[in-house]
């Protein structure tokens, strides 16, 4: 096995002692890049020549006898809609596809202070608007356990680059599953830290009130090193909570004994793959086993589709209106040429710069929000996210942490939903309640169907309970691998 196949915190070690030269990693992680990026579409972009010369600062510091960071060396991917100042950020749009970030994000600038290697932008849903990365104008990404099935989204393209092992850690975002679902597709860990958590500085934004940077990574203890690395408050982040990051690696021996485990009947009803409940199923049985008490809660608003999934869309598709407005072809991006005048610059920009997906999701918020509708759909939205979260305070009075399905099925076809969006958004009906109620969430693999398809199984905790969360994540993913 090469050196691209590696979890983070096994070559940390070896980098320390200088088995292995960082340049040497990156050479044979972008080398492994180069020839299966043609079959998977995981990047956007590609930054060889910076990664190496970062990979080379790296061992020189190193040489020298310099104290380096904790991700010193390592290669990192980026979800394209994560600011690097003087690299394109493009959302996965036309609109931003020739757009050059002035700035880096908080998020990357932490891996920079951390010396990790940035080695290029990985693909997504436009805007992160997707549950599959096929909404791309790049191109669609696909599984690396099947090519013919999606990745997931709309952090696919991460996903699919660390299950490819095209790059060691990757970072993409969670608006409403889209760091859980494409690991749970692509059998990796993902991370969905509580909101505020990480900072949004630098995040191009789809719903601001619901989006967070997350971690895509081989197994959970490189999650942990991860978020311990980008987590953190940010005076440029209004929503950042100014609370001490915990040690997350520390927690992960800690065990489940005496753990309370909940499981929502509302989780496992009408509409979940037999398989996927009984992959679910079998590892609530292997954290009792662990020492784990399982106890049934309910979650009646969060747990129903109507309410969750419903209010998800509402909220979302509100928030995105507003926020992609700034898109107009006067200030940056794309602008549409031989437009006569302002209102025609305006249409023929939005029209030509956005795909369908964006366009149906901004003209459903702009009517959410519009005069004599707003309270009916908006505000009632609102009120219902408010219900959401009480369930959840009253689920986390009872358990530790929840255990669930990630997405009703595995991984479906290239093209099979995209012409029936309500499908589509029904892949999330697990996830999205997460974000509603600022909620951390893991996805990790518990599982192969009779397909050979991953299976995700996803733990919840209360906010700002990731040591609890990833802890009992340890735990299932040893006995899952045993």
């Amino acid at each position: 096995m090469g050196l691209h196949t590696c979890k983070a915190h096994e070559l940390r070690p070896r980098l320390e002692r200088g088995e292995v030269g960082a340049e040497e990693l990156t050479r044979a992680v972008l080398g492994h890049l180069d020839a299966t990026q043609p079959a998977i579409n995981a990047f956007i972009s590609i930054d060889p020549e910076g990664a190496l010369a970062q990979a080379r600062s790296v061992d020189q510091r190193r040489a020298r006898g310099e104290s380096l960071g904790p991700l010193a060396g390592i290669p990192v991917a980026l979800k394209d809609l994560i600011c690097v100042a003087g690299g394109r950020t493009t959302c996965g749009s036309r609109i931003l596809e020739n757009f050059v970030a002035p700035y880096d994000a908080t998020a990357v600038a932490k891996l920079r202070a951390a010396d990790a290697v940035l080695i290029g932008k990985t693909n997504m849903d436009e805007f992160a608007m997707g549950s599959s990365t096929e909404n791309s104008h790049f191109g669609p990404t696909r599984n690396p356990h099947d090519p013919q099935r999606v990745p997931g989204g709309s952090s696919g393209g991460s996903a699919a680059a660390v299950a490819a092992h095209q790059t060691i850690l990757a970072l993409g975002s969670d608006t409403g599953g889209s760091v859980r679902q494409p690991a749970g597709y692509c059998g990796v860990v993902g991370l969905k830290p509580t909101y505020g958590r990480v900072s949004r500085y630098g995040l191009v934004a789809y719903a601001s009130s619901l989006d967070q940077i997350g971690p895509l990574t081989k197994d959970v203890r490189d999650a942990a090193l991860l978020l311990g690395v980008i987590a953190g408050h940010d005076p440029r982040d209004a929503t950042s909570a100014n609370r001490p990051v915990p040690d997350c690696e520390g927690a992960l021996s800690q065990g489940v004994k005496g753990l309370k485990v909940g499981l929502a009947r509302e989780h496992f009803g009408a509409g979940l793959d037999k398989e996927i409940r009984q992959a679910i199923e079998a590892a609530a049985g292997r954290l009792e086993k662990e020492g784990a008490q399982l106890v049934e809660v309910s979650l009646p608003v969060a747990g129903h589709p109507d309410y969750c999934i419903g209010a998800y869309y509402l909220i979302a598709v509100a928030e995105a209106s507003a926020n992609l407005a700034r898109y107009d072809g006067v200030r940056y991006g794309y602008r549409a040429p031989e437009a006569h005048n302002l209102q025609e610059l305006y249409h023929r920009t939005r029209s030509q710069g956005f795909g369908p997906e964006v366009k149906r999701r901004i003209m459903l918020g702009t009517y959410a929000l519009s005069a004599g509708y707003y309270d009916a759909f908006y505000r009632k939205a609102q009120q219902v996210r408010t219900l959401i979260r009480q369930d959840f305070e009253r689920a986390f009075a009872a358990c530790g942490v929840l255990l669930s399905p990630v997405a009703p099925t595995t991984a479906f076809g290239l093209g099979e939903q995209l012409e029936d969006p309500l499908q589509m958004y029904l892949n999330d009906i697990y996830t999205v309640s997460v974000n509603l109620a600022g909620l951390p969430g893991i996805s990790v693999p518990a599982g192969l169907s009779r397909d050979g398809l991953p299976i995700g199984a996803q733990l919840l905790a209360a906010p700002f309970g990731e040591e609890t969360l990833l802890c009992a994540a340890q735990v299932l993913e040893q006995t899952t691998l045993n």
